[in-house]
């Protein structure tokens, strides 16, 4: 099989929404598909070249539904020309691997983002994800794994050397800190991007989110070892100082003017 070679990664790309946060959280976090498309204009603005989607059911609770992300995709597509549109396939509690995969496959979206943990909950689940993993390669859908910590690293270049993930050149989102307060490690990203180095025959494009008021912080970090930005309320509602954001598209204009002064992608 070609080596499929994605797209790459927007330099800063936005999360508005996530899978847990809502309106009691922030008021000017969007919800519906109006607020999303409106979200985007002024993050677009700001200097965002990327959008990161989630959607929400009537309830306003976490979905995965390839008709309604057709929909949204297809309103944004107009507004936002050029622009790095990707869904998420996140669990959040609420979807098996086998539902997740489904959606994906239902949908073929130019761009996807997967977690490893979610796949493979258990080593036994290892022969579907390979084969959603080569099917994605094969269909032209570009997924960038999600990797929470250094052993998840470790997991996933183990991965490729077992041919589990197909391909040389790979995306990838790094998380670190939590919804749960736990705060980033600067050590982690640095122990992620060695083990990258030093991933022989493979090299990779990749972006970090950082939860929680050091989001810009290590945003600048990641830039400084070559890494893109993803930034928004899906992780930190705070700005640097401190002070709560007054929007998505205020923590786009801060990250982008910080990434730009240390010369990051």
């Amino acid at each position: 099989m070609a080596h499929f070679t994605p797209r790459p990664l927007p330099r800063l790309m936005v999360a508005p929404t996530g899978a847990r946060r809502g309106k009691g959280d922030h008021p000017a976090l969007p919800v519906t598909d109006d607020e999303i498309v409106e979200t985007w204009r002024a993050c677009a603005a700001a200097g965002a070249d990327g959008l990161h989607l989630h959607i929400r059911d009537t309830d306003g609770q976490h979905l995965l539904d390839a008709d309604h992300y057709r929909a949204l995709l297809a309103r944004l597509a107009p507004i936002a020309p050029g622009a790095y549109l990707q869904v998420t396939s996140e669990a959040a509690g609420r979807y098996s691997a086998t539902e997740q995969q489904a959606m994906v496959r239902a949908l073929r979206p130019d761009h996807v983002s997967v977690a490893l943990r979610e796949m493979v909950r258990d080593p036994a689940d290892w022969p579907e994800a390979r084969a959603f993993y080569h099917w994605a390669a094969e269909a032209g859908v570009a997924i960038q794994h999600i990797l929470y910590a250094p052993e998840e690293m470790r997991s996933f270049l183990a991965a490729l050397s077992a041919g589990k993930v197909p391909g040389i050149h790979h995306q990838i989102q790094l998380v670190i800190g939590s919804y749960a307060g736990d705060p980033p490690s600067f050590a982690d990203l640095e122990t992620h991007v060695a083990l990258m180095a030093g991933a022989e025959g493979q090299s990779f494009d990749w972006m970090l989110c950082a939860f929680g008021p050091e989001e810009t912080a290590c945003l600048v970090q990641a830039a400084r070892h070559g890494g893109k930005a993803r930034v928004g309320f899906e992780n930190s509602l705070h700005m640097a100082d401190g002070r709560l954001a007054r929007d998505n598209a205020e923590r786009v204009a801060e990250v982008a003017a910080a990434v730009a002064e240390v010369g990051g992608n």
